[in-house]
């Protein structure tokens, strides 16, 4: 049977989180629909471009962070439309597998990573973790009996409370070795909960409605894992590359973040 192709799925008309994520960061592969919808989410949100930045670097951190700590194994679930810095460059030493469920994003996943052996891409819905783990990819590219990074960075937001998002965390997390982390971001309605309702509102007509979470909703989906300092915090004040990067209200950048290891 023929594998199945991803652009062919591609519903150029409906506002997909993943392509409007690459319109705020300055990308090319998103369409009329997404760019609409951004506008839209820029007018109550100006700065969101920054807020996708300081995920971005969050992410960057975390992988350094979990490097360092002796891991070379990583999924990157809900990996978007690929950019600079992808984590497979960001640690050449490393096996990545990224996961999406946008078309687009698998689509031009599948071009930059067909000459690289350490990297692949599934096509696959986290709200189905078995689809992550089971895949062919996930199975020839990772060792399970090593420690292993799952990184969760903007998209359990886009996994509703009906859709269970403490079992979809506990499913990953029991399919690793002891050793193996979690990085999280996640988007909350704390310190700027006006505008974040508002933001639910237009991303409730895109494929990817948001379930925006308090910290303490946070901290119990993370409770499993055991935190490394500084615990769940904002993203920006996550072992900021710099001192002075927490310095003022961090609540601008709107996603709390964490990393935990399982022991």
């Amino acid at each position: 049977m023929d594998k199945p192709d991803p652009a062919a799925e591609i519903d150029t008309s409906r506002p997909a989180a993943a392509r409007m994520y690459d319109y705020y960061l300055g990308g090319s592969h998103n369409f009329a629909a997404d760019r609409e919808a951004a506008a839209k989410v820029l007018e109550v949100m100006p700065d969101v471009p920054l807020m996708a930045q300081a995920n971005r670097a969050f992410l960057h951190r975390s992988v350094r962070y979990l490097v360092d700590a002796g891991i070379r194994q990583f999924i990157d679930l809900g990996s978007g439309i690929p950019t600079a810095g992808n984590v497979h460059e960001a640690t050449p030493e490393s096996t990545v597998v990224y996961v999406d469920l946008d078309p687009v994003a698998v689509a031009y996943s599948e071009s930059i990573l067909s000459g690289v052996d350490r990297a692949g891409i599934v096509h696959a819905d986290i709200r189905r973790p078995e689809e992550v783990l089971e895949s062919p990819v996930t199975r020839g590219l990772l060792d399970f009996s090593r420690p292993i990074g799952v990184l969760m960075v903007a998209v359990l937001h886009f996994v509703s409370e009906d859709d269970d998002p403490a079992g979809v965390i506990g499913a990953f997390r029991s399919a690793l070795p002891v050793g193996s982390a979690l990085s999280m971001a996640h988007v909350t309605f704390d310190g700027r909960p006006a505008e974040m309702e508002r933001l639910t509102a237009i991303y409730s007509k895109s494929a990817n409605p948001t379930t925006f979470r308090t910290k303490a909703r946070l901290e119990e989906l993370m409770a499993p894992w055991e935190l490394v300092d500084p615990g769940l915090t904002w993203v920006t004040e996550w072992r900021p590359d710099w001192p002075d990067a927490v310095e003022g209200d961090s609540a601008w950048c709107g996603n709390y973040g964490a990393v935990g290891r399982k022991r």
